[in-house]
């Protein structure tokens, strides 16, 4: 029998600790060259720091739920998301992705944007807060299909709140209920609005479902494409693009709301990158101990968290909901999830042992 060994927790984060030392270097030389006072410096290094442990708050059902399909991915595609995901996610989600939207909304060029974003930020804000609304509506309905499509699964069989989740994977046998529940939702939703908003939320919402539905049958495509040449082939290109499109929905509240803290791109980007490293290092120690097979309530914990997000993005439509609220939620979901799993393996300690050997 061989025994595997892991890292120490704390060595997981080693490239997450350089980049925080980087990127607050640069906060901090950024906050001097653009105030030239200490006080001016000090507060965009303190707004870099709060940015970082925000992204960090509201992405713990990322890494979750990222661990979760890694770990039906072979090692290549693994390694390969760990490395280009991770630069698409803090180069393409925070910065290309606000630069994008005040492309699109503003109907100018890139490098016009990039000037916008440097020498007017208010106006850069304002544009980036007009285009909230169908990026709300977008990313939660695709993040509604993300956590309905956990539940309803008649595969499932091991279920925390089971008062909810047995009628859930009961009902998983009707054909389309997922996008039928998150349809019905989105129309009660545009109810609250009026005028055009009420048809620009619908219409984000429906591409966001879309998309979801589009990941999915790309994805089997791939997936099944590369089984052909590779019976041991499982997860690749086509789970990829589902963990991008994945991180980019869970990205967008976080990118719209840090632009209440300040209105500089680039110290968001900064504060928001740090956040990811972290992600990237959770995620990475999560699938290597196992740690989703250990504590059995923890991915339930991270679905839950992100039905609630994407329900929260639909009602920031309306009312805006603090960000602090929504991470600090997110975390609290999990924790009890955790402690929960923590409880139920003191009371079964026979099954743990033969989940982990």
């Amino acid at each position: 029998m061989t025994t595997v060994t892991h890292k120490a927790p704390i060595r997981y984060f080693t490239w997450a600790f350089i980049v925080t030392a980087i990127g607050l270097a640069l906060g901090a030389l950024l906050g001097w060259q653009s105030t030239g006072t200490v006080s001016g410096t000090l507060s965009i290094f303190f707004i870099v720091t709060v940015l970082a442990v925000l992204e960090i708050s509201l992405s713990f059902d990322n890494a979750i739920v990222n661990a979760n399909k890694l770990k039906t991915m072979t090692p290549v595609w693994q390694h390969r998301f760990l490395t280009w995901g991770i630069i698409i996610a803090v180069f393409g989600m925070r910065i290309v992705f606000p630069l994008l939207i005040v492309v699109i909304a503003a109907n100018i060029g890139p490098i016009d944007a990039l000037v916008l974003a440097a020498s007017q930020p208010e106006e850069y804000a304002r544009i980036m807060h007009d285009a909230h609304l169908p990026i709300a509506a977008f990313g939660g309905a695709f993040l509604m299909m993300v956590g309905l499509s956990y539940f309803f699964d008649h595969e499932k069989d091991v279920h925390w709140v089971a008062w909810i989740e047995e009628q859930a994977s009961r009902y998983s046998s009707i054909r389309g209920i997922e996008v039928a529940v998150v349809l019905s939702i989105t129309l009660a939703f545009s109810r609250l609005l009026e005028g055009p908003e009420a048809q620009v939320f619908v219409n984000a919402a429906i591409y966001g479902l879309l998309t979801f539905l589009l990941v999915e049958v790309l994805g089997g495509f791939l997936d099944a494409s590369q089984q052909t040449t590779d019976v041991a082939v499982k997860g690749g290109l086509g789970a990829f693009l589902y963990l991008e499109v994945l991180d980019a929905s869970f990205s967008f509240d976080g990118v719209i709301g840090a632009f209440a803290l300040s209105q500089n791109l680039f110290v968001i980007a900064i504060g928001l990158g740090i956040g990811a490293m972290y992600v990237r290092s959770m995620t990475i120690m999560l699938v290597e101990h196992g740690t989703l097979a250990q504590y059995r309530y923890l991915e339930h914990g991270a679905f839950y968290a992100i039905l609630i997000l994407s329900v929260i993005m639909f009602v920031q439509t309306i009312y805006h909901i603090p960000e602090v609220i929504t991470g600090l939620g997110g975390a609290a979901l999990i924790g009890v999830s955790l402690w929960s799993s923590i409880r139920w393996n003191r009371n079964n300690p026979e099954p743990l042992a033969e989940a982990t050997a």
